[in-house]
């Protein structure tokens, strides 16, 4: 009986000590303190401050409107983001020196205005991304979309990973769209929103302007992603971005051969040009097996690195 009581008593102080324990370790410690003059100017040199707001702006040549408090707020939100990510919008500037040269002449015979070479980048940053929704590309088609327009979508080739006709194809969209609504934001809203959806909105809102309509989180921010990504891109060192030439991902060089009958093995194929499986993919993303069966005996254009690009594209 002793022997239990005293147990007890053991028991009951060590669970006393544990708890007391316990509830120091979550009292705050309050500690001052002082740095010197040197210490205090390098935490003021490493403070973050609020990247600016141009004082006007504008998207494909119509007027973005700053003086509204919402809409200058929503592009804040875009630049901060856009700014301070840096690891991702150093990789966009890299790319962009690469395809900018294969979009821009693209939208330009085509009279769309060269503000929409940002949609690519919004869509895709630039790579060959799938979405969750099976939308594909640069450009990010749907399948049945990019049927629509034109492009070949099957097992061996799937146009909308191939940059310069899925960019034709998104030119034929925005053009279909420009004529239904006459303003280039609203063709770029749609082109994130769907024509039936922005439709829908327009009746319901009374409204036919981006800036004043409800379109939800993705595309009431898309236009404004969009925005700050061509501020950031006209003046990068204002907003901390230095690369020098060298940073820069250059254009790929290649000549192309016409293919007008079955490949029956890429491998070989490639390493008849002096390149390899690879590297034949990655200019020609579009060639989805590793063959090419061509029943219809049509005409392809695929795409050869000259030789040596591999190797030397880096050297300073």
């Amino acid at each position: 009986m002793i022997f239990s009581k005293r147990f007890s008593l053991v028991i009951k102080t060590f669970i006393a000590v544990f708890i007391f324990v316990l509830l120091i370790s979550f009292i705050p410690i309050t500690k001052v303190i002082r740095y010197s003059e040197q210490q205090a100017d390098t935490i003021f040199q490493s403070t973050i401050y609020p990247v600016p707001i141009p004082d006007s702006l504008t998207f494909a040549g119509e007027a973005v409107p700053l003086e509204f408090f919402d809409v200058r707020e929503s592009l804040d939100r875009e630049l901060q983001v856009n700014t301070f990510w840096h690891s991702q919008t150093l990789l966009l500037l890299k790319r962009a020196n690469r395809y900018f040269p294969i979009i821009e002449p693209i939208l330009e015979a085509n009279n769309i205005p060269i503000d929409f070479k940002y949609l690519a980048v919004a869509e895709s940053g630039l790579t060959q991304a799938i979405s969750p929704s099976k939308a594909v590309g640069f450009w990010q088609i749907l399948e049945g979309t990019g049927e629509e327009l034109g492009l070949e979508i099957n097992n061996e080739v799937d146009e909308r990973y191939h940059i310069e006709k899925s960019t034709q194809a998104a030119c034929q969209y925005f053009k279909k769209a420009y004529e239904k609504y006459g303003n280039w934001t609203m063709v770029a809203a749609s082109y994130n929103f769907g024509m039936n959806g922005i439709d829908k909105q327009i009746l319901r809102q009374e409204n036919d302007s981006y800036y004043n309509m409800v379109l939800g989180e993705e595309t009431g921010r898309y236009i404004f992603r969009i925005l700050a990504l061509k501020v950031i891109f006209e003046n990068p060192t204002l907003y901390g971005f230095i690369l020098n030439k060298s940073d820069l991902y250059p254009p790929l060089e290649y000549y192309e051969v016409e293919v007008d009958s079955t490949i029956t093995n890429i491998s070989a194929f490639a390493r008849h040009f002096k390149t390899n499986y690879k590297i034949l993919k990655f200019f020609n993303p579009w060639l989805r097996e590793s063959y090419l069966t061509n029943k219809l005996n049509k005409t392809y254009r695929i795409k050869i690195p000259k030789e040596g690009f591999r190797e030397t594209v880096y050297k300073k």
